[in-house]
């Protein structure tokens, strides 16, 4: 097992190139197995999700090739039975339910694992793929899912708890483009991750309209065919290095990040200039600088569902705000357990008290290194941050957590002047 030594007091500067989305490129690869023709799948990140994603489409059957990013599979014959034994490695493998339910009109998946942040039910998909007629069987800890004569079109509303659901949204649209008929999805998830899906599952022939509003219809079709698709950039990633650049990058030539998408990183943008840093998009919005400010200030933080603040941001703006003068207050209402991250910066003295999903953040301490554990992806990404900022050696453990999400983030953040190493534990 890895850890990482990350080296304080280095000064940022120059140019890193943001991958492909993590979360857009999962339920992509899932859709693969909607048709029996090759699909070429760009930009997708080498990360461990990915990995384990395409782990599962092949133990079903389907040839997958990949080289530099690209990823070629053929899921001519497959089989609709996922091995608990991949599934169990990541929470986005639900998102085979979907597409093999419209296609062999039968699926077996294990309940999911994952990182933990609460509880992430599974309820609103199974309530996605009944509303289309299947029928769902739970058994020792799997679900047996069955369409005797096909998947029909109708209405359902997937709103939750915390709000929409991501996953949900994008399995009872997989499922929907095969089915007889035309599907409404109400309260469905506006997230960029969608949209991607919906583009893809169109350019192999879906009729999907709505996608990106919280009204999605979808006209079912005989069958898909074949495409060559390229993934969006990972809008978390790049909010991730935007912190690391307002946090320890060059008063005055900051960090440059290319391959970004400007009305994806909104929220995120406006709370940097809120707190007094600086951002500057290109005329095309695919490239952006950010310049740390002089006098910067704390901000209160709400996550929402997009176009809302991000969840998936959260723990990286509670780092920037620990280091940051003034009081901050971040809530998360998606997923209130989200702040197991505050007591290992704590460890490094920030002066963070959470209660109830809410964290006030006295901010402005002086960073001390300590041996911290990730908790989570984005948990591990934060304290990554706060290790730069901090007096000393921080050491982090259980990087597999941010081996998920991240491609070579260790390898980014030294190409910029940060002084970080993986040793072995």
């Amino acid at each position: 097992m890895d850890k990482l030594l990350v080296r304080g007091g280095n000064t940022l500067q120059g140019t890193v190139h943001i991958s492909g989305s993590k979360n857009a490129s999962l339920p992509i690869l899932a859709a693969t197995l909607l048709t029996g023709e090759t699909c070429i799948i760009r930009r997708v990140p080498d990360v461990s999700d990915t990995n384990y994603m395409i782990q599962i489409l092949t133990a079903l059957g389907a040839e997958v090739e990949r080289s530099s990013g690209t990823v070629r599979i053929t899921a001519g014959t497959i089989s609709h039975d996922a091995p608990y034994d991949i599934v169990r490695k990541m929470r986005a493998s639900i998102c085979i339910m979907g597409p093999l339910v419209a296609r062999l009109h039968k699926a077996s998946v294990s309940l999911p694992g994952g990182c933990v942040i609460g509880d992430r039910p599974v309820d609103l998909h199974l309530k996605g793929l009944e509303a289309l007629g299947a029928n769902i069987d739970m058994e020792g800890g799997n679900m047996h899912i069955v369409a005797e004569n096909g998947l029909h079109g109708d209405e359902c509303d997937l709103r939750g708890k915390h709000g929409p659901t991501v996953l949900g949204t994008d399995n009872m649209m997989m499922a929907a483009v095969l089915a007889k008929g035309k599907t409404v999805i109400e309260s469905a998830a506006c997230e960029p991750e969608v949209v991607d899906l919906a583009n893809f599952l169109n350019q192999m022939g879906a009729k999907i309209t709505g996608a990106g509003t919280r009204r999605i219809e979808i006209e079912g079709v005989e069958k898909l065919h074949g495409v060559d698709y390229t993934v969006i950039p990972d809008r978390i990633e790049a909010g991730t290095f935007m912190c690391a650049a307002a946090m320890a990058g060059c008063p005055e030539k900051g960090v440059t990040l290319n391959r970004v998408c400007q009305e994806d990183l909104k929220p995120s943008t406006e709370k940097l200039i809120e707190a007094g840093h600086r951002v500057e998009f290109n005329e095309q919005g695919t490239s952006c600088t950010v310049t740390p400010g002089a006098a910067p200030k704390g901000v209160n933080i709400v996550t929402a569902p997009f176009p809302g603040f991000p969840t998936d941001m959260q723990a990286q703006f509670t780092s920037l705000l620990a280091v940051t003068d003034g009081i901050s207050v971040v809530e998360d209402t998606i997923f209130p357990q989200r702040f197991m991250h505050c007591a290992e910066m704590s460890r490094m003295g920030a002066d963070i008290k959470v209660d109830n999903g809410t964290a006030v953040i006295q901010g402005g301490k002086k960073l001390s290194a300590a041996p911290v554990m990730a908790s989570d992806l984005r948990a591990s990404a934060a304290l990554v941050l706060s290790g730069l900022c901090a007096e000393g050696t921080t050491e982090i453990h259980r990087l597999y957590h941010i081996d998920r999400g991240y491609e070579n983030i260790d390898d980014k953040l030294v190409m910029l002047g940060a002084d970080i190493e993986r040793v072995k534990e």
